[in-house]
């Protein structure tokens, strides 16, 4: 696994968030930011970004609440507009000012928002299972989970239920892969093993309605015209519609869509032939 320096920076508001920095071959090496999903942590790209450092600075925020960033004593700030501001103020205090991403689930929405925000500061975009329509059963399904986790008496205990909630979700897995995945999802905290983000990140999405304002990702979308977009979808996903990815590559002629079999939502991106892709996506 390639070494990583943990780097931690000030937010707009005074957070101190925290990202893995895979410094890449050289200094001037372009950047790839990778952004997780709603409940996630850097260790969901810790297989891929050491295969990209080969040829990018990559960059893995925890986004705040989660992991070793800093909680929000203020829970109505758990929004995609205050996590995109983060991430800009992280960019802007490495002067980097161009910039691939890849973005999980929540990642991907944040994508959008950050390419409406800052035009020019994203490069090429891998969207990964997310796109501006998002199905109300996978989205009523994570909304039942957050935060609901735990705690556990050992990791054993932890890897069971985490299996027995998302079995259908990678149902090819072996018990190993059960286990790796309880440790990129769980923390052990003075000896018990819990949720490794704060529950209350749940809040402002359980106060939003059923629809998730499908008109303004649409625009967000539309808005990365010019930005060559590889659209990775797990075939058994319940979030990402394949209608969705019909317009999606309809609305954008740059659109490319990698399909990942025997998984739903989201892909790892350690898949078989997924990093690869990826690599060549981003470096043309």
């Amino acid at each position: 696994m390639s070494a990583f320096e943990d780097l931690y920076f000030q937010t707009d508001d005074g957070l101190s968030l925290y990202v893995r920095d895979y410094s890449g071959p050289s200094v001037s090496a372009p950047v790839v930011m990778c952004l997780h999903g709603l409940t996630r942590n850097s260790r969901d790209f810790q297989d891929l970004a050491p295969d990209l450092a080969a040829h990018f600075r990559v960059l893995v925020p925890e986004q705040r609440g989660r992991g070793l960033s800093q909680y929000d004593n203020d829970s109505s700030r758990y929004t995609i507009i205050h996590y995109v501001h983060d991430m800009h103020c992280l960019l802007k205090s490495l002067n980097i000012e161009r910039v691939g991403v890849i973005g999980t689930s929540m990642g991907g929405l944040m994508t959008f928002a950050l390419n409406a925000l800052y035009p020019g500061l994203i490069s090429r975009a891998v969207i990964n299972d997310i796109g501006p329509e998002i199905a109300t059963a996978g989205l009523e399904r994570i909304k039942s989970y957050v935060g609901s986790a735990g705690p556990f008496d050992n990791w054993d205990s932890a890897t069971a239920y985490i299996k027995s909630t998302t079995a259908e979700i990678f149902p090819l897995w072996d018990e190993e892969q059960w286990a790796y995945f309880a440790r990129q999802s769980y923390v052990d905290r003075k000896g018990k093993i819990v949720i490794d983000y704060d529950p209350r990140i749940v809040e402002p999405l359980k106060a939003e309605g059923a629809d998730t304002e499908s008109d303004t990702l649409w625009e967000m979308f539309d808005a990365l015209e010019t930005v060559p977009i590889l659209l990775v979808r797990g075939d058994r996903t319940d979030l990402l519609s394949e209608d969705c990815v019909a317009k999606m590559r309809q609305r954008h002629d740059q659109c490319t869509v990698l399909s990942v079999p025997d998984v739903g939502h989201a892909p790892m991106l350690s898949e078989r032939g997924v990093s690869s892709a990826i690599q060549s996506f981003l470096t043309v």
